[in-house]
């Protein structure tokens, strides 16, 4: 089975609210940030028509109505409106490697069925962080300087955030479907569709309280990835927040071999095991988690990041533990916002790309 990463699924619907931005843009003689910034959220002034998705009938499957598009193709003829597309790929760690493909595969979807922004077709302007953080300011000093891009959705970017905004300084929206870091989220011109990790996290506490009845927990971390430390606090305040005990035990980024630091974190005894990282940390945790003969997935909790194909690599398959899903888990047959979606993905020509397996890890919907 094929399975999309969150952040990719996000990607999709930020483009579609970046195409709403687009289309203020395009139809307005004012440029002002917050003015696009407004157009960008899914505003209530857009019909979206009922359908079967898991927020019933407020979910959005009608995307044509939703956007206020024309049915049909994009005028080719007609000039392209341009789409700025951060993400931080090319280097050690993706924090959403599909993003991108997400983020394309809404800009073809518009530009095939929504009739483009007023008639117009979409154009995605990409520019990727790899390791740094002044390429952030890179990126953004590349929008700042087209002016033909009015909008910009961040993929997944843990690196190089803050850079990009104050450089950026307010002078274009930015649109985020899951923001990585908390630095989004106090920025005047940006919008998030999805939350950010300080508030997306934060239910771990309320599943280890009602679902696992657990009173102890392990939490594990690369403490020097900024992005980690601030998403692994607002699993711990969670957690403590929920009368949980924790023990949350951070490790250097480079270190490998992490049976001494879940020992030290008491996983061996643990109610519930956090092991929270990025893909390579994913891989070096399952690895020490196995040595420890923590097995079992319905103790062992952790976010989408390591649902990647670069963990399937290092394992040769996903790591067999419970996911806690913000949004839609592709192929989840109990998420009723299933069915449209493959509707549309069996209508659209397949992408080559190499099988994954399927796991029976359990997806937590929250």
């Amino acid at each position: 089975m094929r399975r999309h990463n969150r952040l990719g699924l996000a990607g999709l619907a930020a483009v579609a609210a970046a195409v709403l931005a687009a289309a203020g843009c395009s139809s307005s003689s004012s440029s002002s940030a917050p003015a696009a910034s407004t157009s960008a959220a899914p505003a209530s002034s857009v019909p979206a028509s009922p359908g079967t998705g898991g927020q019933g009938a407020q979910s959005v499957t009608d995307y044509l109505n939703y956007t206020g598009g024309k049915s049909g193709p994009a005028d080719k003829s007609l000039p392209p409106v341009y789409i700025g597309f951060v993400n931080q790929q090319g280097g050690p760690t993706a924090v959403g490697l599909l993003a991108t493909a997400g983020a394309q595969m809404a800009v073809n979807y518009a530009n095939a069925e929504l009739g483009g922004v007023n008639g117009h077709p979409i154009q995605l302007v990409t520019c990727f962080i790899a390791s740094a953080e002044e390429e952030g300011t890179v990126c953004a000093q590349k929008f700042l300087a087209n002016k033909k891009v009015n909008v910009i959705e961040l993929g997944g970017v843990a690196i190089g955030v803050q850079s990009f905004f104050s450089t950026l300084a307010g002078a274009k929206p930015v649109i985020d479907g899951v923001a990585a870091t908390p630095i989004d989220s106090v920025q005047k011109n940006a919008v998030i569709l999805f939350g950010d990790a300080t508030h997306i996290l934060a239910p771990f506490g309320t599943y280890a309280k009602d679902v696992l009845h657990a009173k102890t927990a392990a939490l594990v971390y690369p403490s020097d990835n900024a992005g980690i430390a601030v998403g692994a606090a607002a699993i711990k305040a969670g957690l403590v927040a929920a009368g949980v005990s924790v023990k949350a035990v951070g490790y250097p980024e480079t270190q490998t071999d992490l049976t001494s630091v879940l020992t030290a974190a008491g996983a061996q005894t643990a109610d519930m095991v956090i092991p929270y990282s990025d893909t390579a940390g994913c891989v070096n945790l399952a690895k020490s988690l196995k040595t420890l003969g923590i097995t079992d997935p319905k103790k062992i909790v952790s976010a989408p990041l390591c649902l990647n194909g670069q963990v399937i690599k290092g394992l040769g398959d996903f790591p067999h533990w419970t996911y806690s899903i913000a949004s839609s888990l592709y192929g989840d047959p109990s998420d009723p916002g299933m069915p449209a979606y493959r509707r549309w993905r069996r209508s659209t020509p397949p992408r080559r790309t190499p099988p994954t397996r399927g796991t029976s890890s359990t997806s937590v919907r929250r």
